[in-house]
């Protein structure tokens, strides 16, 4: 649920798009619904599990998504609207948006939402998931869950994502580099390497010996 609908989904590192075994989709989609349906919708200061959009304009590029998903024949398991309920009719919210039977050429899979919306696609081969995971022009995150530990090692070195977890998602460390592959980010933040982003390398040659050196020695 935090993969995706922290922050209603306007992280760069929402969790949008879930790849799961063909076998235990049906079950997974119900249950994740359910947890959807449950959520609450509110003003921040009320402590609800998720708040209003950063604007009015954002959440309507959300709604115009929403509706190319359902036009492609995504099929909308819950939300799919905006919320108006009680104090919230004037706010820009947006009820957690679950699509299934997605393909990799939908739109709403190939676009960054920066919503409460996510995706579900299916697997049935280890080759196939990390195919569907990598089918896509940015890389910024990523996360393996499963119970064979061995997997999930040669899952995530085989993710082209600059950020991975196994068996969770979106925990940050300070200490650790943050930033993505292909279309995703600008370099590294954070840790050693985000350090490295606001200095410059320098070569400096000092010759110690009188005469040519290197490739221009005399022969």
């Amino acid at each position: 649920m935090v993969g995706i609908f922290f922050n209603q989904g306007e992280v760069c590192s929402a969790g949008s798009r879930i790849i799961i075994e063909e076998s235990l989709k049906d079950k997974f989609v119900a249950r994740l619904a359910q947890r959807a349906n449950a959520m609450t919708l509110g003003p921040g200061v009320g402590n609800p599990d998720m708040g209003p959009l950063v604007s009015e304009s954002h959440m309507n590029t959300v709604l115009r998504y929403i509706e190319i998903g359902k036009a492609e024949g995504a099929v909308c398991v819950c939300g799919g609207a905006r919320y108006t309920e009680g104090e919230c009719a004037k706010g820009f919210f947006v009820r957690p948006t679950i699509f299934d039977g997605c393909t990799a050429d939908m739109t709403i899979v190939k676009e960054e939402i920066f919503g409460p919306v996510v995706t579900v696609q299916t697997f049935k081969t280890e080759e196939e998931a990390v195919a569907l995971a990598n089918d896509t022009e940015y890389g910024l995150a990523g996360a393996v869950f499963t119970t064979d530990g061995a997997r999930a090692l040669r899952v995530m070195k085989e993710l082209r994502a600059g950020i991975t977890w196994i068996n969770c998602y979106n925990p940050t460390f300070n200490e650790a580099p943050w930033g993505g592959y292909k279309k995703s980010g600008y370099g590294r933040e954070l840790g050693v390497h985000g350090l490295e982003e606001y200095q410059e390398v320098k070569q400096v040659n000092i010759a110690l010996r009188p005469g040519p050196i290197g490739w221009y020695e005399e022969r």
